[in-house]
């Protein structure tokens, strides 16, 4: 890769970097081409050559969110063995990173969710798209707990994602909106108790 490449990719970088700062603090329809140049110091036309068109910004933030949430949870807890090991570190990593990231910056899954939920349109296409997404890797992930005797052969996968998802879901509320600092701790006991339903 030349240098002018990678300065061009770098700065494409730190364009959607700063967008998704936006979008986690104020929301996806905040970001706008002038806003973001604003914060990182481009003229509007150097955003748009770069990212071309908001809806095409607001589609990567989206994406690029998607990366570092899959590299946060999902990637790491692949060198678990199947089964309950590797789905009980992906509970645990989401809870950590919800703590650490999402209480702070906002969860682009769930603020987006009720952002666009009344909204038609290739954003929220999107969106469904990357939630819906994750939540079929976290079906396989319970399948494979099934699968492998770790959790009883009648568990529901779908109903047991949704449970999780609504736990993480409150985990935000109550991290973010309430600034509750036991909220993590609070995850992981309903985590660790819900489980014990399921397993055999």
């Amino acid at each position: 890769m030349d240098a002018k490449t990678q300065k061009s990719e770098l700065t494409r970088a730190a364009i959607v970097g700063a967008a998704l700062d936006l979008a986690a603090a104020e929301g996806l329809e905040a970001i706008s081409l002038q806003a973001v140049a604003d914060r990182i110091g481009l003229s509007k036309s150097g955003v748009f050559s770069r990212v071309g068109s908001r809806e095409a910004l607001q589609k990567a933030v989206i994406e690029e969110f998607g990366r570092r949430f899959i590299a946060d949870v999902f990637l790491p807890a692949m060198r678990q063995p199947k089964g309950l090991p590797r789905l009980n570190d992906i509970v645990r990593r989401w809870i950590i990173r919800t703590r650490d990231v999402d209480a702070e910056q906002g969860c682009l899954y769930t603020a987006g969710a009720f952002e666009l939920d009344d909204r038609d349109g290739p954003l929220r296409d999107l969106l469904l798209e990357e939630v819906t997404r994750w939540r079929a890797a976290l079906r396989r992930t319970v399948l494979q707990a099934i699968e492998a005797g770790h959790l009883q052969a009648d568990t529901e996968p779908e109903q047991m994602v949704s449970e999780i998802c609504a736990l993480v879901m409150g985990l935000v509320h109550d991290a973010r909106f309430l600034r509750d600092a036991k909220a993590p701790d609070r995850a992981q006991s309903t985590w660790a108790r819900l489980l014990s339903t399921y397993q055999r």
